[in-house]
């Protein structure tokens, strides 16, 4: 498993990659072992050695995080490393979020969240096993994984986050291309429900190729809006409905 941390030298056992919750409650009032792994000493290996420090980190509360996080966010997106103090994976994966971060000098943020302090953010954001990262834009978790992650593939995911939307790539195709004109007046007006609308009503006459044009515009605008936007739900099932 690539993304998991390996056997050493000697052969010893791995950390595992999650310490998973085994209860809904998040909390420093209760044993954190039982909460996230049956073998606590797996998830809090003396080994482990905390991460470096950070210009840009953040330490977020329940008290700031809507500042420091999801306003912030509109601005220069924010990657949230949810953690707690005796969990190794945590421990492993820090330091590389940090380091990743720091290389791009400004362009994304990185804030942690302990999560037996905060347990209401645990429980607002569905983390169940830790470490847990998620990537805000505009408020909204665009990107996430759980699981230390090699630095390679931490890379790989903050490019991904950084990369320009590929919905405003489509759209410029679009224009170019005189494609889907309505579509594209729509998106230039911020109209993006009127434009699944075009999209949608369009679906059952056009040829296969242009239904499979539609339905990547489609999907490129859910992904824009993020998983967790009431819009997406409704509009993904109607898709999928009119394609098959």
């Amino acid at each position: 498993m690539p993304d998991e941390v390996a056997h050493d030298q000697r052969g010893e056992a791995h950390i595992p990659s999650i310490c998973r919750a085994g209860s809904a409650h998040i909390g420093a009032d209760a044993d954190p072992a039982p909460l996230f792994s049956p073998i606590r000493a797996r998830c809090n290996p003396r080994s482990s050695t905390p991460g470096v420090g950070n210009v840009g980190l953040v330490d977020v509360t329940e008290a700031s995080f809507d500042d420091e996080v999801v306003r912030r966010s509109a601005t220069v997106p924010v990657v949230v490393d949810f953690w707690a103090a005796w969990c190794g994976p945590c421990r492993t994966l820090t330091p590389i979020l940090e380091q990743e971060t720091d290389a791009r000098t400004g362009a994304v943020q990185l804030a942690k969240v302990d999560v037996d302090a905060n347990p209401g953010l645990a429980q607002r954001f569905g983390v169940s096993g830790i470490p847990a990262v998620k990537a805000f834009r505009d408020g909204r978790v665009v990107a996430e994984f759980v699981g230390a992650r090699s630095p390679a593939s931490v890379r790989n995911w903050i490019d991904d986050l950084l990369a320009p939307p590929r919905a405003d790539a489509l759209v410029e195709e679009l224009r170019a291309s005189g494609e889907l004109p309505d579509v594209v007046t729509a998106l230039d007006a911020d109209d993006v429900a009127g434009a699944l609308e075009l999209i949608l009503a369009a679906v059952p006459t056009a040829e296969p190729g242009m239904r499979e044009r539609l339905r990547e515009v489609a999907v490129a605008l859910f992904d824009r809006l993020g998983h967790d936007d009431p819009v997406v739900a409704g509009y993904r099932r109607r898709l999928a409905t009119a394609l098959f």
